[in-house]
């Protein structure tokens, strides 16, 4: 998609960008065409759209700009990153309190106790949403700092230099990417009780 080597990009940009490019190369536009030219408008598209998801998912995003600036995969990719364990403990800790509660609210047969668990139900719903906000706020907070990086892109020496890498801060690009894996998981696992609760 051509687009420069940069933390942060604007994803609505992008997206416009991916459907000029990809509308020329659409499959259904080729179907009159010889079978070669199909197949190679097929993997034009394809590829178009596996480099568009790649880029509009910020994790993703940042693996594959460390990838590229470093030259290899981060390391230790399951350490828990600085300044997240206070938010993993927290998320952790709410989760299997709310399984615990899914399982007694699975027991309850007496309609009085279940009336009772529903009220209950609505605080765990609370909480998950209070939770869920933090989360999404580091995650806000995570972006600003990727918008602030791209700067150190912008004056790095060009792709090639031995000096690129040296002038790039790759370390925290990497903590930002661990950082970002962490907070998708915690924000599926909020939403996958929020889900549970309202059955």
């Amino acid at each position: 998609m051509n687009e420069p080597r940069r933390p942060a990009l604007e994803v609505e940009a992008l997206k416009e960008r991916f459907l000029q490019l990809s509308n020329a190369v659409h499959p259904d536009r080729f179907h009159h065409t010889s079978e070669a030219e199909c197949r190679a408008a097929t993997e034009r598209y394809a590829e178009l759209n596996a480099a568009f998801q790649c880029l509009s998912e910020p994790k993703e995003r940042l693996l594959h700009l460390y990838e590229l600036e470093a030259g290899q995969r981060p390391k230790d990719i399951q350490r828990i990153p600085p300044g997240t364990m206070d938010l993993f403990v927290e998320v952790g800790q709410l989760c299997r309190d709310v399984d615990a509660f899914l399982a007694e609210r699975a027991k309850a047969e007496s309609p009085m106790v279940k009336v009772q668990l529903f009220a209950r139900g609505l605080e765990w719903v609370d909480k998950l949403q209070q939770v869920q906000a933090h989360v999404n706020a580091r995650r806000e907070e995570l972006m600003a700092e990727l918008q602030a990086l791209n700067a150190a892109w912008e004056k790095a020496p060009p792709v090639g230099s031995p000096d690129r890498a040296a002038a790039l801060p790759l370390e925290r690009l990497e903590q930002i990417y661990r950082i970002l894996s962490y907070i998708n998981r915690w924000s599926g696992q909020l939403q996958e009780r929020l889900v549970q609760l309202s059955l």
